[in-house]
């Protein structure tokens, strides 16, 4: 059986069979999930890339799990992964390691992690761990014993993981609201949870209490975490809040950037000026809150830093040896823009 072979089983290119074996984008989720099947079922295994690499290369794995939550096959041009993936490349290239990507289907997870690994054509792996479980690393782990995981933590593993400090960023947000004068404050969700975000959530609700402002559940709204265009979900949850005779909060959180620039968005079809009727701020300046008008107030986070840690983490332990494992937080760092103003003062008593 060749990749020949499963190209004309799944009527498709032989290109795309590649593409959907390396993990690589360029077909669409549908494609990649229609080929993987055909050859999961005839039991094709695809030549290890080790093989087309000469000898005496260096080379690392990024890894990334897929799913239709928070990281999508086209998670190379999601902003946040995007500007993560080409920090690591310039610290590989500078460390003189070849950056090897492969991507794993969550709901196929246990098959596929092994075809991954089955023969080893990398000295270790960087795995972004933005959705998966504390399971799914051990097993990871189990099998490449050199990694370090990225954007999550789990601090019982014996396992090097590079994460944000969520708590931190999100406490400046309230913090900066609350110093603004707002008092009536909303808190959007994102509707698929991740570590990430219960963090985030934990720290924003840290600085509210130490001002004793309270979140009603009634300003406590939830959309999706990937729409960068406005949300027939939030301007409807909006709607039904301003029903009952209720005032809007003076200003909003946002889990992510993408919900900021959903929301303010949304607000503008709405007719609601955006800060001078509400503030809204955001979570990990993704270059789009540049472009949003008004520029977004957000938290930056450091991803060239993180890329730097865990390419260095890692080639540390492939060339010198396993010793102390490593969990590293980084902090992040509050960004002013003008998506954020004092409240006015007719809205003061909400």
């Amino acid at each position: 059986m060749k990749m020949e072979d499963i190209a004309q089983m799944a009527n498709v290119s032989k290109s795309a069979v590649s593409l959907a074996f390396s993990g690589k984008p360029g077909i669409s989720p549908e494609t990649r999930e229609h080929i993987l099947q055909i050859a999961h079922q005839v039991g094709y295994m695809p030549k290890s890339r080790a093989s087309h690499q000469k000898k005496g290369d260096k080379a690392l794995l990024f890894l990334v799990c897929t799913s239709s939550g928070i990281v999508f096959e086209q998670y190379d041009q999601q902003p946040f992964f995007k500007s993560l993936i080409y920090f690591i490349e310039e610290n590989c290239r500078q460390k003189g390691y070849k950056l090897i990507f492969s991507t794993v289907n969550v709901e196929f997870f246990e098959e596929e992690i092994k075809h991954v690994f089955e023969e080893k054509y990398s000295d270790g792996a960087i795995v972004l761990g933005t959705n998966l479980t504390r399971w799914q690393i051990e097993e990871i782990h189990h099998i490449m014993p050199n990694l370090v995981v990225l954007d999550t933590c789990f601090d019982t593993l014996p396992v090097q993981f590079i994460g944000i400090n969520n708590r931190i960023g999100a406490y400046q947000a309230g913090a900066h609201l609350c110093q603004l004068g707002h008092t009536s404050i909303g808190y959007i969700a994102s509707n698929v949870r991740i570590h990430n975000f219960e963090e985030r959530q934990r720290g924003f609700m840290e600085a509210l209490e130490e001002f004793q402002i309270d979140i009603p559940t009634s300003r406590r709204l939830s959309v999706a975490p990937t729409i960068l265009s406005s949300q027939e979900s939030l301007k409807k949850q909006l709607t039904e809040y301003l029903s009952d005779d209720r005032q809007l909060p003076t200003a909003w959180f946002c889990e992510c950037d993408y919900i900021a620039i959903s929301a303010i968005k949304t607000l503008t079809e709405m007719g609601i000026k955006v800060p001078e009727e509400c503030s809204v701020i955001g979570f990990d300046n993704i270059n789009e809150s540049l472009i949003i008008t008004p520029e977004l107030t957000t938290i930056h986070v450091e991803k060239e830093r993180m890329a730097e840690l865990a390419v260095d983490l890692l080639t540390k332990a492939i060339e010198t040896g396993p010793k102390m494992q490593s969990k590293i937080t980084v902090d992040t760092r509050f960004v002013e823009r003008k998506s954020c103003a004092l409240p006015n003062p007719r809205d003061l008593n909400n």
